[in-house]
């Protein structure tokens, strides 16, 4: 038996078993991981037209080495480390989204977060009725409107483009803010902590090119600040009187007062329902009630 099991052995010594442990199953489970989300990032932005450039550069690069062409192998070693810091340059929106949505998982627990902070309600019940009112009262009149609710991700850097206010939630000042020819009327007005802080906002219009081509600068601007941040944002048609939702990344258009309040109660607790709102809408760019 010992001489079988010695002749097996040495047929098969050239067959070499790795010795596998935990760290490497752990270790093989993150690169999976995060192959999976870079291939997924890619495949929403711009920068999968670099993968498929840099795929053609590769294939080129390879012919040059096959036939020896020396001078545009020259010319390809002197000119990487440049075209490195240029990709960089032009897809740095790209790279900056990617961060921040990798931020916005939460993997990291947020040791500088206000624990009262984060258990509060981003907007009460009052607040959720008078957006409710004023979105009617506009969308009878056809007055465009624009309305962002903060939520975990800051909009400091927006809420400076705008003039601030710091002013009570009420019906009459959303209608009279929006009024037509009025001052404050263009952009968008930002509401933090039950509050309105600033209006006439400029925010970051989506380059995406797959919503409806009926949807003006306000929906691209409100689905464009739903991407870089866990805001949501109440959007009014000037055009049809349509009332929308926009929350990440996703458009809710069309809908009446009971769909509104429902959109913006999800607000209320961060924990629970925001989960479930992704589950149901995050699969779609837009729905239509």
């Amino acid at each position: 038996m010992n001489n079988i099991i010695q002749k097996l052995n040495s047929y098969f010594d050239w067959f070499y078993f790795p010795q596998i442990t935990v760290t490497d199953i752990v270790e093989i489970i993150i690169l999976a991981f995060l192959i999976y989300n870079v291939t997924k990032w890619f495949k929403k932005t711009r920068a999968m037209t670099l993968v498929k450039g840099l795929m053609v550069l590769a294939l080129f690069t390879i012919v040059a080495v096959v036939f020896k062409f020396n001078t545009i192998l020259w010319i390809i070693r002197n000119t990487i480390s440049v075209g490195i810091i240029a990709v960089i340059i032009l897809f740095q929106p790209e790279l900056r989204r990617a961060l921040e949505e990798l931020g916005r998982r939460n993997i990291v627990p947020d040791v500088f977060t206000n624990d009262k902070a984060v258990k509060s309600e981003r907007i009460n019940d009052n607040t959720i009725a008078e957006l409710v009112a004023a979105a009617i009262d506009m969308s009878k009149s056809k007055t465009g409107a624009l309305i962002v609710i903060e939520n975990a991700v800051a909009l400091g850097e927006y809420e400076s483009t705008g003039i601030n206010l710091d002013a009570t939630i009420s019906r009459q000042l959303l209608v009279n803010i929006f009024e037509h020819n009025t001052p404050l009327h263009d952009g968008a007005v930002i509401i933090r902590n039950n509050r309105i802080v600033a209006a006439t906002c400029y925010l970051p219009l989506t380059d995406r090119n797959d919503l409806n081509k009926d949807l003006g600068t306000r929906h691209r601007a409100a689905v464009g600040i739903s991407e870089v941040s866990d805001s949501m944002t109440l959007i009014v048609s000037e055009e049809s009187g349509a009332i929308s939702v926009a929350h990440s990344g996703t458009l809710y258009r069309n809908l009446d007062s009971e769909g509104l309040k429902k959109q913006l109660s999800r607000l209320q607790n961060k924990t629970s329902e925001t989960k479930r709102f992704r589950r149901r809408g995050g699969k779609k760019n837009e729905k239509q009630n």
